[in-house]
């Protein structure tokens, strides 16, 4: 089934308008327009981008316009899935082009895995972030702490869905997988959910009936097979994952956007290999709260929470009640998030490579001395 028949047959408006309606349209948007408007250009939103062009649900229906009059250097200003936009209206141009994108209330971005490291935004307007991830593979919740991280820093609601999990037949161990979630993920909703039986569906659902759902995960995590359940229909093509690994190959290729049919809108995305930060220090902090907060009571405002004296996050690893795997997961991610914020920051560089300088001195200090009283 093409994109343009999915939207169409799920959206089923009943006049132009609805189309925008159901697309997620409110006061604000159409506040945000007004100065469009009054120059005779369209409202829409992007449904599907590819290669220069993408499909709008604009007033008229689903239209296919060029984006070169959008097409910035920066790659996390292009056009994505969720946008709204102004468009030509009919008969203006050949191509329709894109005129501009409204600014965006929130979105989804990451860096890429490219030598440059460039950001990548994945969705934009998006108001719920839905983290897939399956239970026929071993939990990785270092995984899901970057996923959260993007996402809180999004500006989305976070939810973890636990797919596949009819492949836990055992009712005590499946609330085990769900409470090893539970604990680094504080403050978010986690599913489990079997699109095979429908366990979880109407949980979910609920969740994703107002506002922007994205869906994110890794390719064989299950998001093809949920986006079919969630919009009711077949709209996108799921292929089964190896049984060696769990790992899939990437059926969707492209981002797009459904109508959901109790309300609101789905983006599908991608598997993604690789789950680079891009600034996302506020998104951290808010999936290890826990560490944030024993850090406020720490002596030392600076704490590295190594070996300096009155440490509050030492002495919570030393009692048993903050994992150690959860305290090298936050510093791995702090710095990952250093390193790429540093790249277009000066500053920031100059002072990671003061510090680097500073340990690197304490290090050598500390050798020399301890070879001293060998002697």
């Amino acid at each position: 089934m093409s994109l343009r028949s999915s939207v169409s047959s799920s959206s089923a408006p009943s006049s132009s308008s609805s189309l925008l309606d159901v697309h997620g349209w409110d006061a604000g948007w159409a506040e945000a327009f007004a100065p469009y408007a009054a120059q005779g250009l369209l409202p829409g939103r992007v449904v599907r981008v590819d290669r220069g062009q993408c499909d709008i649900a604009t007033p008229e229906g689903i239209v296919r316009a060029d984006t070169a009059f959008v097409t910035p250097h920066d790659p996390l200003r292009v056009v994505c899935t969720g946008d709204w936009a102004a468009v030509d209206p009919e008969g203006v141009s050949d191509p329709r082009y894109v005129r501009t994108l409204l600014p965006r209330r929130t979105a989804f971005a990451r860096s890429t895995s490219s030598s440059r490291s460039e950001g990548q935004i994945l969705a934009a307007n998006v108001d719920h972030a839905v983290i897939t991830v399956s239970l026929a593979v071993e939990l990785d919740l270092g995984r899901i702490e970057r996923f959260l991280a993007l996402a809180w820093e999004s500006g989305a609601q976070p939810t973890i869905v636990l797919s596949k999990a009819d492949l836990v037949p055992d009712p005590v161990g499946l609330s085990y997988l769900v409470e090893d979630v539970e604990t680094v993920a504080p403050g978010v909703q986690v599913v489990p959910l079997s699109s095979e039986t429908g366990e979880g569906l109407d949980v979910l659902s609920a969740v994703v009936a107002g506002g922007t759902t994205v869906l994110l995960g890794v390719s064989g995590a299950g998001k093809s097979t949920l986006a079919n359940a969630l919009v009711g229909q077949d709209v996108m093509t799921v292929q089964a994952a190896r049984d060696v690994d769990g790992k899939g190959r990437h059926t969707t290729t492209t981002r797009n956007l459904f109508v959901l049919p109790g309300g609101g809108v789905l983006i599908d995305t991608p598997g993604l290999r690789g789950v680079g930060l891009w600034d996302a220090e506020t998104g951290v902090g808010q999936v290890f709260s826990e560490i944030e907060e024993l850090s406020s009571e720490c002596r030392f405002h600076d704490c590295a929470h190594e070996s300096e004296p009155g440490c509050a996050v030492a002495a919570a690893i030393e009692d048993g009640s903050l994992p150690v795997r959860r305290l090298e997961s936050y510093r791995k991610l702090i710095r990952e998030n250093q390193r790429i914020v540093a790249k277009t920051d000066a500053r920031l560089r100059s002072e990671i490579l003061k510090d680097w300088k500073r340990k690197g001195a304490e290090g050598r200090a500390a050798l020399a001395a301890k070879r001293g009283r060998v002697r």
